[in-house]
C-alpha cells in the first residue's frame, strides 16, 4: 500500500515534466522554423503565413492546441525582408498540467510558460522587392 502512495505521485510527476520537455521541443523547433520560413519567403505577407503555419505544425506535432501557443516576428528594418535585415521570432506555449479538474486547475498554478526565441538574418544579395 505504502508502495502504491508514493508510485502515483512520483508517475504524475514524470508526466507533467514529459508535457514540459515537450512544450520545450515544440517552442524551440517552431521558433527555428518559423524565422527561417519567414526569411525564404518572397514577401512579408507570404513570410507571415508561412510562420504561423511553421508554428502551428510544431505545436500540433507535440500534442498541443494551436490556442496554447502563440507567435510574435519582430524586424529590424522596414519591410521586414530588406536585404541584411534581420527577423526575430518568439514563440510562447503554455503546458498545462494534465488530468486535473477545472476547479482545481483554476485555484491552483497549474501550468508552465515555455518560450524559445530565433533571429535569421535576410540574405544580403536577395532582390529586393518592395
Amino acid at each position: 500500500m505504502l508502495g502504491v502512495l508514493l508510485l502515483l505521485p512520483i508517475a504524475y510527476l514524470v508526466l507533467v515534466l514529459g508535457r514540459v520537455q515537450a512544450a520545450s521541443f515544440a517552442a524551440d523547433g517552431a521558433a527555428r522554423e518559423a524565422a527561417r520560413a519567414f526569411v525564404t519567403a518572397e514577401n512579408d505577407s507570404e513570410g507571415e503565413e508561412r510562420a504561423v503555419i511553421t508554428t502551428e505544425l510544431a505545436l500540433k506535432d507535440q500534442g498541443f492546441d494551436k490556442e496554447d501557443g502563440s507567435l510574435e516576428v519582430a524586424c529590424s528594418r522596414t519591410p521586414c525582408l530588406t536585404p541584411g535585415g534581420r527577423v526575430t521570432v518568439a514563440v510562447r506555449i503554455t503546458a498545462r498540467f494534465p488530468w486535473l479538474p477545472p476547479g482545481v486547475a483554476g485555484s491552483l498554478h497549474t501550468q508552465v510558460v515555455v518560450s524559445a526565441r530565433q533571429i535569421a538574418s535576410v540574405d544580403e544579395f536577395r532582390e529586393f522587392r518592395n
